[in-house]
């Protein structure tokens, strides 16, 4: 397989942008960003998944470009300058078709996206490290690869590498995990057949598996019956030591496939009750308990927040926001969220979590007993800053222009720095085309974050 490669110029506007350290912290600790690296101007008329993935002393961004070309981006950190490579795959207005990259054992990049109900969108590179020697892969066990969508490379708790994605359709589809052997350089199913399966009335939609500080994979999910979001219900859960083999909160062993006749229901959600998928998360506390996260419908029919939180084994229920206004979703394609809530963490002791609603934002502190905000942190966790307050507005003067980020998948070789993604885009369309005019391509960002420096 051919692909396009070049080395992005000054001409290009390669840039690097040094930094003061802007801090957002306190007088003990305040962090900031370091640097600013541009990669390449961006397709800008929807938003689509990028990927931002840093190992060691490498750093490589997979994105769509300004003429909407899957394109994939490598460096040294020591160096601003770009080696770009242009894949034969172009992204059409399905907001869904975001691109996701993994690296293996033996250092050789997998990358794969630009799929939404359709057939194996594959690639890997012939030489460990290296874009230029991008190759198709075609099928990886050369079975229900022709309906795929929601890619996901995860580690298995030996180091396995594995692939995750839904084969099938919102409303019908079932769930497959793969599992890479570096020897051979082959795949094979991680378990026999799907690990969630719709039975054909409808497709679970799963945050996880999340390795939890308790030792356990964690996972999440809502089923969804028809391709109308409203139709999410009955939030779920399960559990595993080896991906393989999964069980209950109870730990009752769950014979797979999990269906939602044999599976674990924490809250019985019914459709059209406000929950959503995209917005199920998990999370622990300090006592390393797992905790859901999750919005829903009160009994006055407004959207509140709820974390479900396993106790001596059985979820008890608490409402963290107190809201007065009713989100509203239904209807096919992708649609912009009004209502955002992050997983329940741990810093520096206390716990937090991030939300955002037409009412409200930011981060709150919670009680540890009763998971009720006790005010907002002035700060945020490391991780979640992402940059200065000027950063999260659009330079972009096109009406309906947003912020796009992007946390890094990867693990630089400096442990206290750490880097995220920057583009602007409208919002979604419910992957629709749009009429033109279209804004220009945005610049796609490299943000390199960082501790400031502290006086004394």
């Amino acid at each position: 397989m051919h692909t396009t490669t070049f080395r992005l110029l000054a001409a290009c506007a390669t840039a690097v942008i040094a930094f003061p350290a802007v801090s957002f912290g306190d007088a003990g600790e305040s962090y900031g960003v370091k640097e600013i690296i541009d990669v390449a101007p961006v397709w800008s008329g929807h938003p689509v998944g990028f990927c931002l993935l840093t190992r060691g002393a490498r750093q490589y961004v997979a994105f769509y470009d300004a003429s909407r070309q899957m394109t994939v981006g490598q460096r040294t950190l020591d160096r601003a300058e770009w080696t770009l490579a242009r894949l034969p795959e172009q992204v059409n207005w399905d907001s869904h078709n975001s691109v996701t990259m993994a690296i293996d054992a033996a250092g050789c990049i997998h990358l794969s996206g630009n799929m939404h109900c359709a057939p194996l969108v594959y690639f890997k590179t012939r030489e460990p490290g290296e874009i230029t020697t991008f190759e198709r892969v075609t099928a990886l066990v050369g079975s229900m690869e022709d309906k795929c969508t929601y890619p996901k490379f995860l580690t298995g708790p030996n180091g396995e590498f594995l692939f995750e994605y839904r084969h099938g359709s919102s409303g019908n589809g079932i769930n497959l995990y793969n599992v890479y052997d570096p020897a051979t350089q082959s795949w094979r199913r991680l378990v026999d057949g799907p690990l969630l399966d719709g039975q054909g009335m409808m497709n679970a939609y799963a945050a996880g598996p999340t390795l939890g500080p308790d030792g356990w994979y964690h996972m999440v999910w809502v089923w969804r019956d028809t391709p109308d979001c409203a139709t999410n219900h009955d939030l779920s859960y399960a559990r595993s030591k080896d991906l393989v083999h999964w069980e209950t909160s109870q730990g009752a062993a769950l014979t797979l496939p999990i269906t939602i006749d044999n599976g674990e229901i924490v809250d019985p959600v019914p459709p059209g009750g406000g929950i959503i998928n995209g917005n199920t998360r998990i999370g622990f506390d300090a006592q390393n308990r797992v905790i859901l996260s999750y919005h829903k419908y009160d009994a006055a029919g407004n959207t509140q927040i709820y974390n479900a939180r396993l106790e001596d084994g059985a979820w008890n229920y608490y409402q963290a926001s107190d809201w007065t206004q009713r989100w509203e979703f239904s209807g096919n394609g992708s649609i912009q969220f009004d209502v955002h809530v992050s997983g329940v963490s741990v810093v520096d002791g206390a716990l937090v979590q991030s939300f955002s609603s037409p009412e409200s934002g930011g981060l709150w502190m919670l009680d540890p007993a009763t998971l009720k905000p006790t005010g907002k942190a002035q700060r945020d966790p490391r991780g979640s800053v992402v940059a200065p307050p000027e950063a999260r507005v659009p330079e972009s003067e096109f009406p309906g222009m947003r912020v796009q980020w992007r946390s890094d998948s990867g693990e630089p070789s400096d442990s206290n720095d750490w880097y995220m993604l920057r583009w602007e885009t409208l919002g979604p369309n419910r992957d629709r085309p749009r009429d033109e005019p279209w804004p220009a391509p945005s610049l796609l960002r490299v943000y390199r974050m960082g501790r400031a420096a502290q006086a004394g």
